[in-house]
């Protein structure tokens, strides 16, 4: 052993070729990297993040440069969020709170590695500073139309929300914050939710100037809770139930386009920082016309029974005054959801002076056709039941 050491002290440490050959045609100290060579300091902008320099074809296989966190990606309009951003190539955090199953969808969305599942608690701050320690980008899709015994409208809409906006601006290196409301969001709205949105975006618009705020309507989908949920409801029992008298008006909205909204606020220089967006689809329906839509997709004669408001908000009333005295979950409401009822009492369509999807460089798409196929799946018939020769379903019949 002594004599080992005595032949290693005496060697001379001579660099290896490889490394002198490195030095050869890389002279400067800081075109590599060791212990006495320190990385340099990111230089990101803060200006957004659409100038980054990005690296590949801009396919998923390339490198964006933004790490987005994205709370509420296993949600609806989480999906296709995700596949928007990597498809681009940007690294997706996507923190979960159920099982290890919720978030497996999203694994092959991106490039291998880039979509990055992390567990975690909402009402655990630390927990959401480990999600956003590597993020530059933040965007939260928390929000929930009923409530549960464990989470009520103002934790899950509003305190959740200021909460990511507080931790992002003690982050220091978030580049951009986007937070997803919900179009009709007012202090004064009859909903409870709509209520909390707002001051949602209230307190976040306090502690982060420079966000983003998105107001989408209705969103419209494969997984929605409207559509699906009437033609369900349909289906089962011959007659869809209308609220009032059906004519309170809406501006449903594609849910791909929601995404590519968000998306295309992401990648401008700056200018959409501090705004706020209303995001509607091309038609206003009354809630009569939208369910008249649905049956003629799913092939089934219309029957409709108007419940009045007042009707429908006793229907609706023993879910809520048992929702914290019983000891068990209740059923998820459907139909007969009392926010969603109060709601329905005033029109929510897109306001004449906001930004909207124009702003955004976005055309959205029409609801009659390709955004709403899903619906073929209800036709006890198949695709083609009750169809003539010249309404036979072809794929140019949905562009």
């Amino acid at each position: 052993m002594q004599a080992i050491t005595r032949q290693l002290g005496h060697r001379s440490l001579k660099p290896s070729p490889a490394i002198s050959y490195l030095k050869s045609i890389y002279p400067l100290s800081h075109h590599y990297y060791g212990a006495d060579h320190p990385r340099y300091a990111s230089t990101l902008t803060t200006k957004g993040v659409g100038h980054l320099v990005r690296k590949g074809t801009g396919g998923r296989s390339s490198v964006s440069g933004i790490i987005s966190a994205v709370f509420g990606a296993t949600g609806f309009l989480g999906r296709y969020l995700v596949q928007r951003l990597a498809k681009m190539g940007s690294q997706v955090l996507v923190p979960f709170r159920g099982s290890e199953d919720s978030h497996r969808h999203l694994k092959l969305m991106g490039d291998l590695g880039q979509i990055v599942p992390m567990k975690y608690n909402p009402r655990d701050e630390n927990s959401i500073k480990a999600v956003m320690a590597k993020a530059n980008v933040v965007i939260n899709l928390i929000g929930r139309e009923y409530e549960t015994r464990n989470y009520s409208f103002e934790e899950v809409n509003h305190s959740m929300a200021e909460q990511l906006a507080v931790i992002a601006k003690e982050h220091g290196g978030i580049m951009r914050f986007i937070h997803v409301s919900c179009l009709g969001a007012s202090p004064s709205s009859p909903s409870r939710m709509l209520r909390a949105k707002a001051a949602a975006e209230e307190a976040i618009m306090q502690e982060l100037p420079e966000a983003t705020i998105m107001r989408p309507a209705v969103m419209i989908g494969t997984e929605d809770r409207v559509l699906n949920n009437w033609a369900h409801f349909a289906k089962n029992y011959s007659f869809l139930p209308l609220i009032g008298d059906g004519s309170t008006k809406i501006q449903p909205v594609y849910v791909v386009d929601v995404a590519s909204g968000i998306v295309a606020a992401l990648k401008d220089d700056g200018t959409s920082m501090g705004k706020v967006y209303e995001l509607g689809g091309p038609e206003v329906f009354t809630v009569h016309q939208l369910a008249d839509l649905m049956y003629d997709t799913i092939r089934e004669y219309p029957h409709f029974v108007k419940v009045p408001v007042p009707i429908a908000k006793a229907i609706a009333m023993p879910r809520e005054i048992l929702l914290k005295k019983v000891p068990f979950p209740l059923p998820t409401p459907v139909i007969f959801n009392l926010d969603l009822i109060n709601a329905l009492t005033q029109d929510t369509v897109v306001s004449p002076d906001a930004l909207t999807f124009d702003t955004l460089g976005i055309v959205p798409h029409k609801l009659k056709g390709y955004p709403i196929e899903f619906l073929l799946s209800y036709r006890k018939g198949g695709p083609q039941y009750g169809s003539t020769v010249s309404e036979k379903v072809s794929p140019d019949a949905y562009p």
